[in-house]
């Protein structure tokens, strides 16, 4: 008998059997008997989010359904992750709580305590001093470290009281809105409810019936930068009513100004913005005569530049030309200023930059020591730092592009000085102005309003703008690009080149829609200068308005002009992130000639070519040279100079006007 045969059947069943057993245990998953949470105590600070993981020990999946809860809600929330059963802790005021993951059968547990910190702000300021007139509101604007809005709460005084009354107080930021009683000096003062946080300022009352702020400059150029385009704008803008007065000579210094003064010499250019915006001049004024032509509230005083930085230049003539006009006006509450000026560009040909070794943060150190020493030799209300906020203003992604010829100001420059004009005479940030000049870029217009700003935070110091170090151009052109070449036009959808000297730089061109293109245009030979006889109207692709056709950067490579030579002028177009090709078209114009000015357009890159274009009495005709790739370091250069059919003695050319396309 075949014993094995007979048991195959039963062992065959009982193989079957424990595999069937096996399988059934493998699909029977192990229950967790264990939970622990990835921290166990945290730091955090209010508004934040962590997460907090469940652990099962061994265990992978977790069998048991869990649910969250919070010892104080008024301090942590947590939401719940079904996936995962992560527990988002977010905090939502400063103390201590406990989040707690239990199971639904409460076998299992595991907390963690959150401790939750609020940031609060560790110091407030308000300006130095703040001007205010009877029965006129002004808010003033305390400034708080840390936090967009302050945590802690705050009361406003001033002492003595009587001189102005608190009108209102926004619950958010603390601003304040005063009105001035009477005619005085008080300290307002903020302090936080718990005593830790006190800023004070002067508040100085004039007693002002119309309402209108009245302020004369006795300067130059300077001043004209400053005051004659901006200021007026800036303050229509917020409702503010101002006459400003500028008693101008060109170049003139203090000891200028003392001796038109003692000699009575009427050898002003004053010019004047009345109340309704409108600019006026008058020639061959005196200074009795400006003085008395309003009832100043502001009178300021300026060194010529190239003495600015030299403190002995004003000890004579400040004080005895303060005396002189303090005679002459009728109002006794006028107050004097000085206007602190601005150091020259680096790529300044002014040959007052050697008082200052040719080097830009000399001569501004040099200002700011000259006029802080100054402010002592005459009863300075304020000083004018509007230095300080070109200077704040070249920390920032423009670069040293604050003026037209390396020391007169452009139009970005202007508004920067103008906007510190604002901020100082009227109390309140330029920041929140809503005035936009036309055709200026805006992030260049909060770059201005910033760097202004910052110079009456911190008036001897430069600010790094940090926040404008960079744009956010590709540098792979998608659309055509328009660049002027002037140093006073600020037209829509252009790119203003506002100086002629070698350095001068668009840092980021824009398309005409304000976005950044990545690319930059400077030039690294200089032009001239600038020629304002080009044509008004043209019919040309390029569009022109009359303040693009009708100005023009020149050289004159036949002889000298204006003690220059220029037998070239070179722009560099550089941060080119692609290898495509472009199409460049010029323009250039000098009306009312009757000579060849033919001007030659010279491209390289990976390639070259040149186009000519006639300029005289031109208004109809651009050239276009196509098919241009950059060289292996993203640059095209374009060099300008006269062309093979210029007749002109001097060989004037010019380009007033470019365009670059993508092809």
């Amino acid at each position: 008998m075949n014993i094995v045969k007979h048991l195959r059947i039963p062992l065959l069943f009982l193989l079957s059997f424990v595999l069937v057993i096996s399988c059934e245990e493998d699909d029977s998953l192990p229950v967790e008997n264990e939970l622990t949470l990835n921290i166990d105590s945290a730091f955090m600070n209010v508004g934040n989010q962590i997460t907090l993981t469940p652990r099962y020990g061994s265990v992978q999946l977790p069998q048991k359904t869990y649910e969250w809860t919070v010892s104080d809600t008024n301090i942590i929330v947590v939401e719940m992750n079904e996936a995962t059963n992560e527990g988002i802790v977010t905090a939502v005021s400063e103390g201590q709580a406990t989040a707690t993951i239990r199971s639904t059968d409460g076998a299992l547990e595991a907390s963690a305590i959150i401790t939750t910190d609020l940031i609060r702000e560790t110091d407030v300021t308000l300006p130095e001093m703040i001007t205010a007139y009877t029965q006129t509101d002004v808010t003033v604007s305390p400034e708080f470290n840390n936090v967009d809005f302050p945590i802690r709460d705050y009361n406003w005084t001033s002492n003595p009281a009587g001189i102005v009354e608190v009108v209102d107080v926004d619950d958010d930021d603390y601003d304040v809105t005063i009105r001035g009683l009477v005619e005085g000096s008080t300290t307002l003062t903020i302090t936080s409810t718990d005593g830790e946080l006190t800023a004070s300022t002067t508040v100085n009352v004039l007693d002002e019936n119309d309402g209108i702020l009245k302020v004369l400059t006795i300067g130059n150029s300077f001043s004209e930068d400053a005051v004659e385009t901006y200021l007026y704008p800036l303050a229509e803008a917020t409702g503010k009513e101002i006459v400003i007065g500028n008693m101008y000579i060109g170049g003139e210094s203090l000891a200028g100004h003392l001796e038109n003064a003692q000699q009575d010499a009427a050898e002003y250019s004053y010019r004047k913005i009345d109340i309704d915006g409108n600019h006026n001049t008058a020639s061959n004024v005196s200074l009795a005569d400006g003085i008395a032509d309003e009832n100043w509230d502001y009178i300021s005083f300026q060194q010529v530049s190239q003495d600015s930085g030299i403190f002995s230049t004003f000890e004579d003539p400040l004080p005895a030309l303060q005396e002189y006009v303090s005679n002459e006006v009728e109002n006794e509450f006028t107050k004097y200023l000085l206007h602190k000026t601005w150091a020259y560009a680096q790529n300044s040909t002014h040959t007052g930059f050697a008082n200052y070794n040719n080097d830009q943060i000399t001569m501004f150190t040099a200002i700011v020591d000259a006029y802080n020493q100054a402010e002592g030799l005459i009863p300075t209300y304020m000083t004018i730092p509007a230095g300080t906020g070109v200077q704040n203003g070249r920390t920032s992604y423009l670069g040293d592009n604050f003026t037209r010829d390396g020391y007169h100001l452009n139009e970005i420059g202007k508004f920067v000085a103008a906007g510190v004009w604002y901020e100082m005479l009227f109390g309140e940030t330029v920041v929140d102005n809503p005035y936009m000049p036309d055709g200026m870029n805006p992030y260049d217009i909060e770059i201005a309003k910033e760097a202004a700003h910052q110079a009456v935070l911190n008036p001897d110091a430069v600010t790094t703008l940090t926040d404008y170090q960079e744009t956010d151009g590709t540098g792979i052109l998608t659309d055509d690009v328009f660049i002027n070449f002037s140093v006073s036009s600020t037209a829509e959808g252009w790119n203003e080149m506002s100086g002629f000297l070698a350095d001068t730089s668009i840092p980021d061109i824009l398309y005409p829609n304000n976005e950044f293109s990545g690319i930059t245009a400077t030039i690294t030979e200089r032009f001239n200068g600038q020629n304002t006889n080009g044509a008004t109207t043209t019919s040309t692709n390029l569009n022109m308005p009359t303040e693009v056709s009708q100005y023009s950067f020149f050289g004159n490579p036949g002889g000298s002009f204006g003690g220059n030579v220029i037998e070239q002028s070179v722009v560099v177009f550089s941060g080119f992130e692609s290898d495509d090709t472009y199409e460049f078209c010029f323009f250039g114009s000098r009306m009312g000639v009757s000579d060849n000015r033919e001007t030659q357009f010279s491209l390289t890159g990976a390639n070259s070519d040149v186009g000519y274009l006639e300029v005289a009495n031109n208004e109809n005709n651009i050239v276009c040279v196509s098919g241009i790739q950059p060289d292996a370091n993203g640059e095209i250069e374009l060099v300008v100079t006269a062309g093979p059919n210029n007749t002109n003695g001097l060989g004037f050319y010019y380009l007033a006007a470019m365009s670059i396309s993508p092809e």
